[in-house]
């Protein structure tokens, strides 16, 4: 599979001519990793970059974090978490401090404005400057900080990639994705910590096993994906948040199926009935071409009824407008996703 190029994931029209295309690739395997379908080059590495967050979150679980800290389910989602910061999500990640015995200044993400403009314009008018707390990953680097409290590693320089919470995290994508330590490519994430480079088909392995455990080793990580996902199905809002699709593809098929952007054109989806995952990787990096191709490649998968993709449709075909709001164009999935079972 390693020849195969890219292939035009989707088209950007306006008016009766296609303006643009975005190329990418898609992958679609089972949880022991045989590639069911693929578009483009399934093999192709990428940085899996948030779509990572919730294989990271499996050691926080399996440390026993959640029994010795109390956290709930939004505590639980929101370490799995893009999250928009709300308000919501800020007061989930102060409770989450508290209950670890730390400050918003043991958060080494940086700030930023929040990524859900209603918010961040309120914050602008008030004259409030961002924190670490709204910070998209803040809820990951909590749960960062818990492990390293489970770890009895120190609380400080946990970002840098010989820490034990960032050894511990490396060893877990190795083993849910099957690819060894030594060939998984380390870079540096937009929040600071360390990112995993790895195949597409690798990524959706994991997300595979990530769905359905049954039968992981230890048992105690199977005990943690279960408890993951229970408690993302339980609080999707607090994995992405309002007019988001992370959020609202849980919503809509009430948790039959989780998935997780990444910044770069990066997605992953776990279907845990059918013990299968699509993983997806936009070349150029467009998030306007994400959404489109996911939904299409659940809806050419059979992932989605009816009534489910109706729920998605702004997220499948969404419309361009101009600056005046008129309809001028709309973006198109192109891609035909092929089988590769003989």
């Amino acid at each position: 599979m390693s020849d195969f190029q890219a292939v035009s994931l989707v088209r950007v029209t306006r008016g009766a001519m296609t303006e643009s295309r975005h190329q990418g690739h898609i992958a679609v395997v089972d949880r022991q990793g045989r590639l069911l379908y693929a578009a483009g080059n399934p093999s192709t590495a990428t940085f899996a970059r948030s779509a990572a967050k919730p294989l990271q979150a499996i050691p926080v679980i399996e440390s026993g974090a959640v029994d010795a800290y109390g956290l709930g389910p939004e505590e639980i989602a929101i370490m799995c978490a893009s999250h928009n910061g709300e308000l919501p999500h800020i007061e989930t990640i102060e409770r989450f401090l508290i209950k670890l015995g730390l400050i918003d200044h043991d958060l080494l993400c940086g700030p930023h404005y929040p990524y859900y403009e209603p918010a961040s314009d309120l914050m602008k008018r008030r004259g409030e400057a961002p924190t670490a707390l709204h910070n998209n990953c803040s809820g990951k680097h909590s749960g960062m900080l818990a492990l390293a409290l489970r770890l009895e590693a120190p609380t400080a320089g946990y970002m840098t990639p010989d820490h034990p919470v960032q050894q511990t995290m490396l060893d877990v994508i190795s083993a849910m994705s099957d690819v060894p330590v030594d060939r998984i490519t380390l870079g540096t994430d937009g929040c600071g910590v360390p990112v995993f480079g790895l195949p597409l088909a690798s990524l959706a392995r994991a997300y595979a096993v990530f769905g359905q455990p049954e039968g992981l080793q230890p048992d105690s990580r199977a005990a943690a994906c279960s408890k993951l996902l229970e408690a993302i199905r339980r609080a999707p809002f607090y994995i992405a948040g309002t007019e988001r699709f992370d959020t609202r593809l849980i919503q809509a098929t009430a948790g039959r199926l989780v998935g997780k952007m990444g910044a770069e054109g990066v997605f992953a989806v776990t279907s845990p009935e059918q013990g299968q995952a699509l993983a997806v990787k936009v070349e150029d990096g467009s998030m306007r071409a994400l959404y489109p191709t996911v939904v299409e490649a659940l809806r050419q998968l059979n992932w989605l009824t009816a009534h489910e993709l109706e729920q998605l449709q702004q997220f499948h075909k969404p419309l361009v407008r101009n600056w005046s709001g008129d309809e001028v164009g709309v973006i198109l999935p192109e891609f035909q996703l092929s089988s590769t079972v003989l």
